[in-house]
C-alpha cells in the first residue's frame, strides 16, 4: 500500500507539502500542486480518512433525517442538501424516520455516533418535545428544516406558508369561489398548521362565512378521504384544496368516489405538488415549495454554524411559487349547484 512518503518521493517534495495538500491546510503553489495529485493518482495513495478526522476532529460529512423519503418535496430538498454538500467536498448521511419518533432517534443516535459535523433533520410529526434540548447538548449542531417552530434557539430554513396559501385563497376568491374544503391532515406538523392559517386568513380577507368552510385535520386519511366525499355529495362546495401531496392523493380520491370532476364542476388546488405535473389533466393548480433550494440553504446554516457556533440563531423562510393551472383556471364559480 502506497504511503505518503512514496508520493513526497515521486514528485519531489516533502511530507510536510503533501499533508498541506491533501488536508488544505497551507496554500500550494500550483505547480507543486498539480506534482503531488499526479503522484497521489499514480500512486494510488488512499489516505485513511478517520485518522485525519481524528487529527482535525472533523469528519467531513453531515447527517440528513427527513421525515417522509418518498414524498416529492423532500426528496427535492435531499437532493438539495446533496448537492451543496458534494459542492463543498461534504459526504451526506441520509435516514428516513417514516414520521416515527422513535425511528427519528435511533437515526440521530446513529448519525452522531458517527460523527458527522453536523445534522439537518425535518422533524417527525410526533417527535420527542425534548429532542431539541437533548441536541443542544451535542457537539454537532442542527438545523431545522422545513417543519419551523416558534421561539427555538435553533438555525431554521423553510417556507412562506401561512402567506401562501393567502395569496392562494385571494385568487380563488378573486374568481368567485365562496365554499371551500381544505384538506389540512396532521396539524402537529407546523407547515400543515400555518397552511391553515393561511386558510383561515383567506376566509377573513375575503369576508366568507367561516360556517360555510369544510376542514378536514386528522391523521386518519381514509378517514378524512370519507368526510371529504359525504360532503362533496351536494354539489354545493366549489373548490377544494389539498395541504400536502399525500392530502392531494386522498383529494383526488375524494372528488372521484363523490362524482366529481375537476375542472368541469369542482376547481382543485394543492400545495407541494406531484413530479411531472404536466402529466396530469387536468394539470394541477399548485403552490410549489423551493424545496431544492431549501436543502441548499440548510447546508449553508449549518456550515455557518460550525464555524461560528456561538452565533445567534437564524430562522430563513424561502417564497413559494403560485403555478396555477387548468384544475382551478378552468372553472367558473358561478356554474356551481346550489
Amino acid at each position: 500500500m502506497a504511503t505518503m512518503v512514496d508520493v513526497a518521493r515521486m514528485a519531489g517534495v516533502s511530507i510536510s507539502t503533501v499533508s498541506h495538500v491533501l488536508n488544505g491546510t497551507r496554500n500550494v503553489e500550483p505547480k507543486t500542486r498539480g506534482r503531488v495529485l499526479q503522484a497521489i493518482e499514480r500512486t494510488g495513495y488512499r489516505q485513511d480518512t478517520l485518522a485525519r478526522a481524528m487529527r482535525r476532529s472533523k469528519t467531513d460529512s453531515i447527517g440528513l433525517i427527513v421525515s417522509d423519503a418518498g414524498e416529492p418535496a423532500f426528496a427535492e430538498m435531499a437532493h438539495g442538501v446533496e448537492q451543496a454538500a458534494a459542492d463543498r467536498g461534504l459526504t451526506l448521511l441520509l435516514a428516513n424516520s417514516a414520521e416515527d419518533a422513535d425511528r427519528e432517534q435511533r437515526a440521530i443516535r446513529t448519525l452522531l455516533e458517527r460523527r458527522v459535523d453536523g445534522l439537518i433533520l425535518a422533524r417527525a410529526a410526533n417527535t420527542d418535545p425534548n429532542l431539541l434540548t437533548s441536541l443542544q447538548q451535542e457537539k454537532a449542531p442542527v438545523v431545522l428544516l422545513d417543519r419551523l417552530y416558534h421561539d427555538v434557539p435553533v438555525d431554521q430554513i423553510g417556507a412562506e406558508n401561512r402567506d401562501s396559501m393567502r395569496r392562494l385563497m385571494a385568487h380563488l376568491t378573486g374568481l368567485g369561489h365562496r365554499r371551500f374544503a381544505v384538506v389540512a391532515g396532521d396539524t402537529r406538523v407546523p407547515a400543515l398548521t400555518e397552511r391553515l392559517d393561511g386558510f383561515h386568513d383567506g376566509v377573513r380577507d375575503a369576508g366568507l362565512d367561516a360556517a360555510d368552510q369544510l376542514v378536514l385535520t386528522g391523521v386518519d386519511v381514509g378517514a378524512v378521504r370519507a368526510l371529504l366525499v359525504a360532503d362533496l355529495a351536494d354539489r354545493s362546495r366549489t373548490v377544494v384544496i389539498a395541504c400536502s401531496t399525500p392530502l392531494a392523493v386522498a383529494a383526488l380520491e375524494a372528488l372521484d368516489g363523490a362524482g366529481r370532476s375537476t375542472p368541469d364542476d369542482i376547481a382543485f388546488a394543492t400545495f407541494d405538488g406531484f413530479t411531472n405535473p404536466d402529466l396530469f389533466r387536468p394539470r394541477l393548480t399548485t403552490v410549489r415549495q423551493p424545496a431544492f433550494d431549501m436543502g441548499v440553504a440548510a447546508v449553508g446554516l449549518l456550515i455557518e454554524r460550525i464555524e461560528a457556533p456561538d452565533a445567534y440563531p437564524r430562522t430563513v423562510r424561502l417564497r413559494q411559487t403560485l403555478e396555477l393551472r387548468e384544475s382551478t383556471e378552468g372553472f367558473t364559480a358561478g356554474t356551481a349547484e346550489a
